[in-house]
């Protein structure tokens, strides 16, 4: 069968079994979006930016477990892109992402709209294509497909020339694929599996500290198991929130920079930590100097080799999927004559309680000013913590993640790794689109909402019916925090003048706005737009206390058990 190199993208994408290709059009891809005219086997989303095309893709995935895919074309429509492919690829999101590249006879001609696309990208996929003859095309996307998924997840980019597009060959689909250059390792090492389960029984300051390995590889379960079969404490980081349900009695909360002082203690003096789908990275442990300065035995479990003793020497390590690694590392477990010794396990939980009693998240809630974690905790109430929660980057995301308990994996979509404001909407979107019945919102701040408004457009356009909560304190939040305790209340460009009118703005798009500027009215006003506007876009703009920070924190530089409470202040 001859087909032309956009029809066997079509086709390829079709045996993917993809279900939505979030897209912008130029003149590179047009061959393409005429064949996606031409077909109905998957929809197209079309969104008003590419950075935003990537952003929805990457929610897709972090929220299905399937892989996004999203299509742009050359110069600027992939450079708009490069943003999202970063902040996926900081987070191992599994995607696809196709993009168009001018003629073969043209590169390296300085051509209109051309840029070396995979010299750009080179440093923020997981792998990337050029492809140069239509004959490697269905290949090829295999191949992305397959580089997407397996091992460490993420994104991989396939750039196209356009004449690609219109040259015609055989079109067979591979069913499966093998490089050779390429074999992720899925089981662990049985002798380093059976040393953590021996380490673990002799512990007597346990503590598990779970990533967003265990979100992406659906281990969540299986962590779930491990932890109450030996009764040992579990923290989560930022992107592992869900990955132990947040309201079990064994859960400390969310560890690192703004994690809860309990967490924090008890990852600083357990005696043996066991990772799970982890990386140790500085948001998490601080100064590892200082996190050394404790003696413990590390048990690392990761798929990818290369985290393992990056930042922290561990002990045993352990390279595999974590599903599998988890499954062995539980029957080892269970067939052991050997248990926690109880005495010891029940010091140390008595030690924790007390950590927990400094009760690190306190804040005021006063009748004038709406603080903005009570926003959050009343989000988590009217939704019934059963929400899929999309954040900004800044204050409200760590506010999101300390007050709303994530009971479930994938529900917390953020980003992590490159912390990339704008996502917030996209991410939405993503999600929505992944999960059609779900109530979803997004937690977002008047600096971060700015930089992908125009979604707004697309949300109208496809109905999505998002709420939005964007705690409204009329500073780059964040920002303006770090300059009131690091750099003597300077605040250089931190303050946001001139904001838009946020109601009008979301009418004006033809969507519902609300302003909502007392705490009596922040419980009627959600409950009204998860109820009465239930089938629509509903932007939130909560006035909120200019002053408030985020608490605790463990400043750049510091231990965690260095920490700043908000009591202390």
């Amino acid at each position: 069968m001859q087909l032309t190199g956009a029809e066997i993208v079509i086709r390829c994408l079709h045996e993917e079994k993809v279900e939505y290709v979030f897209g912008y059009p130029g003149g590179s891809v047009l061959f393409i979006y005429d064949e996606l005219f031409k077909q109905d086997k998957f929809k197209h989303v079309l969104v008003r930016h590419e950075q935003a095309a990537v952003h929805a893709a990457d929610a897709y995935s972090r929220s299905s477990n399937k892989i996004g895919v999203c299509l742009v074309t050359s110069g600027p429509g992939v450079t708009n892109a490069v943003t999202g492919i970063a902040t996926a690829h900081m987070d191992s999101i599994p995607m696809v992402i196709i993009s168009g590249q001018v003629p073969t006879a043209y590169i390296g001609q300085d051509a209109f709209q051309e840029c070396d696309t995979v010299g750009i990208t080179r440093p923020c996929v997981k792998h990337n294509f050029l492809v140069k003859d239509v004959r490697d095309l269905a290949i090829t996307l295999k191949k992305a497909f397959y580089i997407a998924k397996t091992g460490r997840p993420g994104p991989v980019l396939v750039d196209i020339p356009k004449d690609i597009t219109n040259q015609k060959c055989e079109f067979e689909y591979p069913k499966s694929v093998t490089m050779r250059s390429y074999n992720p390792v899925v089981k662990g090492h049985s002798g380093q599996i059976k040393k953590a389960v021996q380490m673990l029984l002799e512990a007597r300051r346990p503590m598990i500290y779970a990533g967003g390995g265990v979100i992406l590889s659906d281990a969540a379960d299986r962590l779930t198991k491990l932890a109450r079969s030996l009764g040992y404490p579990v923290t989560n980081t930022l992107m592992g929130l869900g990955g132990y349900p947040a309201t079990d009695k064994q859960s400390l909360g969310m560890l690192g920079m703004h994690g809860t002082y309990e967490a924090n203690m008890a990852m600083q003096n357990c005696d043996v930590l066991i990772a799970v789908g982890a990386r140790f990275d500085d948001r998490v442990i601080g100064n590892p100097a200082h996190f050394a300065e404790v003696s413990r035995k590390i048990i690392h479990i990761d798929v990818d080799p290369s985290s393992i003793s990056k930042r922290v020497k561990v002990d045993v390590p352990i390279v595999g999927n974590l599903p599998d690694v988890l499954d062995e590392l539980q029957k080892l477990l269970e067939a052991s004559a050997g248990v926690p010794d109880p005495k010891s396990l029940a010091a140390w939980w008595k030690q924790i309680d007390e950590w927990r009693g400094k009760k690190s998240l306190k804040y005021k809630q006063g009748k004038e000013v709406i603080m903005p974690q009570y926003v959050v905790e009343k989000l988590y109430e009217v939704t019934g913590g059963d929400a899929f929660i999309t954040s900004d980057v800044g204050q409200h995301q760590m506010w999101a993640a300390q007050y709303y308990k994530f009971d479930k994996p994938r529900r917390w979509i953020n980003s992590g790794g490159l912390g990339t404001m704008g996502v917030g909407l996209p991410y939405a979107m993503g999600v929505r689109f992944a999960n059609p019945k779900a109530t979803v919102a997004c937690v977002t701040g008047e600096g971060s909402i700015q930089m992908n408004i125009q979604e707004l457009s697309t949300a109208k356009q496809f109905r999505l019916p998002i709420k939005i909560i964007n705690l409204n304190n009329r500073y780059l939040g964040m920002v303006r925090q770090w300059q009131q305790m690091f750099h003597g209340n300077r605040y250089a460009e931190s303050y946001v003048d001139a904001l838009p009118d946020f109601v009008k703005l979301a009418e004006a798009y033809g969507h519902v706005g609300m302003k909502i500027e007392r705490p009596a009215d922040v419980e009627p006003a959600l409950r009204e737009a998860f109820t009465k506007h239930k089938n629509d876009l509903v932007f939130m703009d909560f006035l909120t206390d200019q002053t408030a920070n985020v608490y605790p924190m463990v400043a750049a530089g510091k231990g965690l058990s260095e920490m700043i409470l908000a009591e202390e202040l």
